[in-house]
C-alpha cells in the first residue's frame, strides 16, 4: 500500500507569538489535510525572522513530503516567507512579468499607486509555480523540488481559505487513503468518568479514540483510515456503536451538532417555545442560543435582567428578591416564570449570581443558580467555581443548557 504524504504546517507572524490574534489558519489546514487523508504530524509558529524561517523549512524538508506555510507574503521588510524558501532551496527569487502586470492593473482599479516595495508580491523562484489570489495583491507559491512540496499562503483568512480550496487543494498528491471520522458529542460528564467508561477501546491501534474536553462537554472522535471510504466505516462503526451503548444517558449528538442544535431538533418536533432572563450572564445565553442558526422557530425572545430593579420591572416579586436575596433558587425560578410569561413560552431559562468581587457585595465570586420551567417542571441547580468573570459566565450558560437539555430528554423518556 502506498505510504500517505506526510505534511507540516508553519505559521508565520510575530503577531502570532505575542498573542495579538488567533491563528484560525492552521486549525482550518489541518482539518482540510486530515480528511484527504494526509498526515499533519507536526504544526510550528515562527515570528518574522529570514533565518529562523529559512531553518524551520529546512528542518520540515527533512521529516515531511508537503510542508504548507501561512502568512508572510506581504510587501514589507518583514515579509520574509519568499525569500526563506529561497534560501532553503539554493534558489534566487525573480520578478515574474505576468505578475507584476497583474499587479500593476490591481493597483490601478483600485486607483492607488503602487510601491517600490509591492514589486516583491510578483516574485518567482523556478521551482515554484504561482497562485493567484483574487481577494488581496499577495500571490502564493506552489514549490516542487525533489518530490517535495511546499505551499505558502497568504496570512488574512478569507484569502487563504479561497486560495486554498481553488488552487491549492486540486493540486495536492492523492494520499491513497481515505479518512472517516465521527465524533460523539456528550454532556454532563467528565473527561476522566468517560474515558474510564470506554477505555476497552482507547488502547484499540485501528479505530484511533480520542477524548476532547470542550466548552459544551467532552468530545470523543473515532477515526479510521483505509484505501476506500466504506472500509474506513466498516472498520469504525461496531466501535462507534458499543461506545453509543455505553454513553447513551449523555450523549447529545455528533459532528457539527451543538447542545442548542440538540435542544432546537427536539422543541421543533414537539412544537414547543423557549425564552430567557439572564442576570450573572449578561446576554451570553441568548448570544449562545442566538448561534444556532434557525433558532426562531423556536427561541422567542431574552431580557437581561442585570439590576433587581430591572427583575422586578420585569415580573419578579420584590418581596421575594428582599426575602431570599437576587442569587436563589426562589428568584431563578421567578425569573425563568416571568420569561416564560412575557414571552407566551413553553419554557423558561433563568441564571443569577455572581461573576466577580465587584457584582455584589458579600457574595462569594463563581456563584450561580440557573433554572428551567416548563410544563410541570420547576428545576433549579445551584453552581460554585472559581475563576474570571468571563470563565464563571461561560460555566453558567453551558450548566443552564446542559440542564435544559437533560430536562428534555427525561420529559421525553416518561
Amino acid at each position: 500500500m502506498k505510504k500517505p504524504p506526510v505534511a507540516e504546517i508553519i505559521s508565520i507572524g510575530t503577531e502570532l507569538l505575542l498573542g495579538e490574534i488567533v491563528d484560525t489558519n492552521a486549525s482550518f489546514i489541518a482539518a482540510k489535510l486530515r480528511d484527504l487523508g494526509i498526515f499533519v504530524y507536526r504544526k510550528s509558529t515562527l515570528g518574522d525572522n529570514l533565518e529562523r524561517l529559512a531553518n524551520a523549512i529546512t528542518e520540515a524538508l527533512a521529516r515531511a513530503d508537503l510542508i504548507i506555510l501561512s502568512g508572510g507574503l506581504g510587501p514589507t521588510d518583514d515579509d520574509t516567507t519568499r525569500e526563506a524558501i529561497a534560501a532553503a532551496l539554493n534558489e534566487k527569487p525573480a520578478i515574474d512579468s505576468r505578475l507584476l502586470e497583474n499587479l500593476q492593473k490591481m493597483f490601478a482599479a483600485r486607483k492607488r499607486p503602487m510601491a517600490e516595495k509591492n514589486k516583491k508580491q510578483a516574485w518567482l523562484i523556478n521551482s515554484a509555480t504561482a497562485l493567484d489570489n483574487p481577494v488581496g495583491t499577495a500571490c502564493g507559491w506552489m514549490v516542487k523540488k525533489d518530490g517535495k512540496i511546499i505551499v505558502a499562503l497568504p496570512g488574512p483568512p478569507s484569502e487563504l481559505t479561497r486560495m486554498w480550496n481553488e488552487q491549492v487543494e486540486p493540486r495536492l498528491p492523492v494520499s491513497g487513503q481515505v479518512l472517516f471520522h465521527k465524533t460523539i458529542h456528550t454532556t454532563g460528564i467528565g473527561e476522566s468518568d468517560l474515558a474510564e467508561k470506554i477505555s476497552q477501546f482507547t488502547m484499540l491501534e485501528s479505530p484511533g479514540i480520542g477524548t476532547y474536553a470542550r466548552k459544551s462537554g467532552v468530545d470523543v472522535r473515532v477515526a479510521a483510515v483505509a484505501t476506500t471510504r466504506q472500509m474506513a466505516i466498516e472498520i469504525a462503526q461496531p466501535v462507534i456503536a458499543n461506545i453509543e451503548k455505553i454513553l447513551a444517558p449523555w450523549i447529545f449528538g455528533y459532528d457539527d451538532e451543538t447542545v442548542v442544535s440538540a435542544i432546537k431538533k427536539i422543541l421543533d418536533l414537539r412544537r414547543e417555545t423557549i425564552s430567557c432572563m439572564e442576570s450573572v450572564t449578561g446576554g451570553q445565553l441568548a448570544s449562545e442560543l442566538t448561534n444556532c442558526p434557525g433558532i426562531s422557530t423556536c427561541f422567542k425572545g431574552s431580557i437581561t435582567a442585570y439590576t433587581n430593579q430591572i427583575k422586578i420591572t420585569a415580573g419578579v416579586a420584590e418581596e421575594l428578591i428582599n426575602r431570599h436575596g437576587a442569587v436563589s433558587a426562589e428568584v431563578a425560578l421567578a425569573m425563568a416564570k416571568a420569561s416564560q410569561k412575557m414571552f407566551n413560552t413553553t419554557w423558561g431559562l433563568a441564571t443569577t449570581g455572581v461573576a466577580g468581587p465587584d457584582c455584589l457585595e458579600g457574595k462569594t465570586p463563581g456563584t450561580a443558580w440557573v433554572a428551567v420551567t416548563g410544563p410541570g417542571i420547576e428545576y433549579t441547580t445551584f453552581q460554585d467555581w472559581p475563576g474570571d468573570r468571563e470563565m464563571v459566565k461561560n460555566r453558567v450558560c453551558r450548566t443552564v443548557l446542559q440542564s435544559f437539555f437533560n430536562t428534555l430528554k427525561e420529559k421525553g423518556q416518561g
